[in-house]
């Protein structure tokens, strides 16, 4: 528990000027600290401090910085039990999950750390003798991020590693509601011997903070991932001032499954993807299109596996999910569940609230869902499952791709040709088919249409903060 939260600002921990706010425990509506939120003054010296601290950092070798960002990732990985405490207490999720999450962290940390080193330009062939054309890749400058807090850790490092594994600066505003996981990671940035201003992290009303850094002409790069409506709007933000952006938003993740496939597993990976952090995840599998012929025998195993999910405090060793992280998520849980049922869906599992302390929620599943229902056209970031029949491929496809949002989609099948076809026809950034095999360091993670664009992750999420610049030599 902690009861104190600073700002991170050139280089010190900081109380900021402004007012404060409780950090509430998801798990007993308890508060657990409280967080103090920055004033414009505050701001102004965060982009003092990230605009000397880009001006110091881009020129310090790859190979230097790659070895301060091994050391943070050992660190992160030292502590790693201490910040998965953290992060359950103010997010929700249990504790195994935690800890991978800020294991995770440390993976992400290392992989940029070597790929900075690998950020090559290239030389073109010249049509005179003795000209020499060069490409040379430069870091593109300060860079304004926003995480989420859903993966408070994760999101953050994945913005911070690339920035400064491409020599780039940042100031970095993550959630309110979950301060003190970001701390713990930023402190391991700062204990690893990242100067001074290289990284800042401030919390504060969102969309102040938001509309007072894009702005800035200190400011070069954008980085946010979050909500549909919101990306839109800063992502109009950053266009207005010419700011390159990065925009990871919402999904809503058809799963197809085939009469042929790994009914068993497929059921099983999908239940513990659809319930792994009570649904709060971009890449959460939502709809499940399921063939006619197996439609019963997966149902009725999504079923038993929501049933028998474990739900309670994510300190508790047996819980198996944890609260949902604030009471806005009951509420629009609640929303599209009884949405639903008004249409004509039927309740399978769960569908209620559990006791009045904390945001416990039943694993749920919905069937007969009608396609105008809204959690079959919103994403619902919660625990739900809606199951749907299909039996032509075609007829799959057009409904998968019907939305506007293009994130993740999943599939299961045992046929090669049938895997090859919807690879290519889905409509979405990533497509993982008999197994969940995204957001890994080394891939790319983003999405098309309504869910963003842009990646984070692989050689794509160094290159969106650095830029190219053409040189031309005679002599």
């Amino acid at each position: 528990m902690y009861t104190s939260l600073e700002h991170y600002i050139d280089g010190s921990w900081v109380k900021p000027s402004g007012k404060s706010q409780d950090v509430i425990n998801p798990a007993n509506s308890k508060p657990i600290g409280e967080l103090g939120l920055a004033t414009k003054a505050d701001l102004d010296k965060a982009l003092a401090a990230v605009d000397k601290g880009f001006k110091t950092w881009r020129k310090v070798s790859a190979f230097e910085r790659g070895k301060i960002l091994r050391k943070a990732a050992e660190l992160v990985r030292a502590r790693a039990d201490d910040i998965a405490k953290v992060l359950t207490q103010e997010q929700g999720k249990v504790l195994a999950e935690a800890k991978i999450e800020v294991m995770a962290a440390a993976d992400i940390i290392d992989w940029f750390s070597g790929e900075g080193q690998r950020a090559y330009g290239r030389i073109i062939p010249a049509r005179a003798d003795g000209v020499r054309n060069m490409v040379i890749m430069e870091p593109i400058g300060p860079v304004a991020g926003f995480a989420p807090w859903n993966f408070p850790v994760t999101q953050a490092v994945r913005k911070i590693a690339a920035a400064l594994a491409a020599g780039c600066s940042i100031i970095i505003k993550c959630p309110e509601e979950t301060p003190g996981s970001p701390i713990g990671l930023v402190k391991a940035f700062h204990d690893a011997g990242v100067p001074p201003g290289v990284i800042n992290l401030v919390y504060g009303v969102p969309a102040e903070i938001s509309e007072y850094l894009i702005p800035s002409p200190i400011i070069r790069k954008v980085s946010f991932t979050g909500s549909v409506p919101v990306g839109k709007h800063l992502n109009a933000l950053a266009a207005s001032h010419m700011k390159r952006a990065t925009m990871e938003l919402g999904g809503h993740a058809p799963v197809l499954v085939f009469d042929d496939a790994d009914v068993d597993g497929a059921a099983k990976l999908m239940g513990a993807m659809k319930y792994r952090n009570a649904g709060q995840v971009c890449v959460s599998p939502t709809r499940f299109f399921v063939h006619d012929k197996v439609y019963d025998k997966f149902v009725g195993q999504f079923v038993d596996i929501a049933k028998s999910t474990k739900v309670g405090d994510g300190l508790e060793p047996d819980s198996k999910m944890g609260p949902l992280a604030n009471p806005r998520r009951i509420n629009a849980i609640e929303g599209f569940i009884a949405d639903a049922q008004d249409k004509g869906a039927k309740v399978a599992a769960g569908g209620k609230r559990i006791g009045n302390q904390g945001n416990f929620f039943q694993p749920t599943v919905l069937t007969d869902v009608p396609e105008t229902a809204r959690i079959m056209n919103e994403e619902p970031f919660g625990p739900i499952a809606v199951m749907l029949r299909f039996k032509e491929t075609d007829d799959v496809l057009a409904r998968a791709n019907k939305l506007p949002f293009g994130l993740a989609s999943y599939a299961f099948t045992k046929d090669a040709k049938t895997a090859t076809r919807i690879a290519d026809a889905l409509d979405s950034g990533m497509v993982t088919i008999n197994h969940f095999g995204i957001a890994l360091p080394e891939t790319p993670f983003g999405g098309v249409k309504d869910s963003g664009f842009g990646h984070e992750g692989g050689i794509e999420g160094l290159q969106v903060y650095m830029q190219a610049k053409f040189v031309s030599h005679l002599g």
